[in-house]
């Protein structure tokens, strides 16, 4: 028996708690929200997030949206995992920064890449092309702000030698680049860093757990 829920989507922004979840290794449900059928968008998931956005934890009486909050909550309350730094130090000022940025930054690009028609009139193929376009351009300079921190962190994880919730994260929003021009596993440090995370047990069990099929990343 368990009290956490995790309702997800294969591949989707859902991928990054599942794969905490995994590392943390204590019983979860997992609650499939098939997006092919707008079960995101009918009224009895909407109670449950008004967004309409997957994913939503359930944790007993907390209900929980939010990719971030959700990872911070699970490493918060599985302190054992050490998934993130301490409280009040520097290493944790740092992690807040990069968690901060993955959603805020680079997951809102990517959100633009593969959402092109929601910021043009419809109907304006030229302007969708022109969206998506500009945002892949950007998406690579992010990317190589990643390759950045492995190098001055000196890796193997974006924090250095701690693995946290940032890492789990990261990997999901560098999956979703595999069909770029230029994905994030053809950069040098963050191609070794990908196969680091592949390499995890729990990102292993994720994988096959939701169906995924090659390439990874």
């Amino acid at each position: 028996m368990t009290d956490k829920k995790l309702f997800y989507y294969p591949s989707n922004a859902s991928m990054a708690p599942h794969m905490v979840l995994e590392e943390i290794g204590r019983p979860f449900e997992l609650v499939l929200v098939d997006r092919n059928h707008n079960e995101h968008k009918s009224a009895e998931y909407l109670r449950l997030n008004p967004n309409g956005l997957i994913p939503v934890l359930a944790d007993g009486d907390l209900v929980l949206y939010e990719t971030a909050a959700i990872c911070l909550h699970l490493a918060d309350t599985s302190p054992e995992s050490a998934l993130a730094p301490k409280l009040g130090t520097p290493a944790r000022a740092e992690f807040y920064k990069w968690l901060m940025w993955l959603t805020n930054t680079l997951q809102s690009a990517l959100i633009v890449y593969f959402y092109p028609e929601r910021w043009v009139d419809v109907g304006n193929v030229a302007g969708v092309d022109q969206v998506r376009a500009h945002a892949e351009s950007k998406i690579g300079t992010l990317l190589e702000q990643l390759e950045q921190q492995l190098q001055s962190s000196g890796g193997p994880w974006l924090l250095g030698d701690q693995y946290s919730i940032l890492d789990p994260y990261a990997f999901m929003l560098c999956r979703w680049t595999r069909g770029f021009a230029k994905p994030a596993r053809e950069r040098a440090l963050l191609g070794q860093y990908l196969q680091r995370m592949l390499a995890r047990p729990a990102i292993q069990r994720v994988l096959k757990t939701e169906g995924l099929a090659a390439p990874f990343v």
